[in-house]
């Protein structure tokens, strides 16, 4: 994905000054773990509510869980991040945000608006759904792509998930998201084909949320 906004902007160019001592290693083997998590993303995407693991091997995982960070996060973005991918950070996160320019070359935004990708690690204080890019009719694509840290991906309220990907109707639990993320969702279903796709993250898995999916909160 790209930007095609040169006046973007964005926290700490790429020639900032990293702390090499500290930055939590990549994938070991870059284009197979990339291509491996890749998949499992687009697994996730187009089977709504699935639970998927995040299978690659990241060296000193230790050290990014610490961080609070959920492994899937930050594997999803080594491996979809680039030079032309602005990323959003929720909360200031030093070691994620050397690690992603270090590994990826992506710049950090703090402008939603400009952001291609969006690492939202606390669901409940949320920014709003329509500050970011919903794309446009004729680029769709353009839109942003959101991960959401949650609390569970298994225990949460029942909900009913229907749409592509989905036989008949899927039963998901998150734990952690707000009622105003799923009013605010409901409320963009009528500018499709534009709109926003999601990622939920807890620890290793993810679970895959189109914009063509239709959410019954009970």
């Amino acid at each position: 994905m790209q930007t095609d906004n040169p006046s973007m902007d964005v926290r700490g160019s790429n020639t900032a000054s990293i702390d090499l001592a500290a930055l939590t290693p990549g994938f070991a083997d870059t284009v197979h773990d990339s291509q491996n998590v890749f998949r499992a993303l687009l697994d996730a995407l187009s089977r709504p509510g699935k639970l998927v693991s995040i299978d690659a091997v990241l060296p000193g995982q230790d050290q990014h869980d610490n961080a609070h960070v959920p492994l899937a996060a930050y594997a999803a973005l080594l491996a979809l991040a680039d030079y032309s991918t602005p990323v959003l950070l929720q909360q200031e996160n030093r070691a994620l945000s050397d690690a992603l320019r270090f590994h990826t070359g992506a710049p950090i935004t703090v402008d939603c608006a400009q952001a291609v990708f969006a690492y939202l690690h606390d669901a409940r204080s949320m920014l709003p759904l329509d500050g970011f890019s919903l794309g446009d009719p004729e680029a769709p694509e353009r839109a942003a792509m959101l991960f959401i840290r949650v609390d569970s991906l298994v225990d949460g309220e029942p909900m009913t998930w229907r749409g592509p990907g989905i036989r008949d109707t899927q039963i998901v639990q998150l734990s952690g998201v707000p009622a105003s993320f799923w009013r605010e969702r409901a409320q963009l279903a009528s500018q499709f084909p534009c709109g926003i796709d999601c990622y939920f993250v807890q620890g290793g898995s993810i679970i895959g949320l189109p914009r063509t999916t239709r959410v019954e909160v009970v």
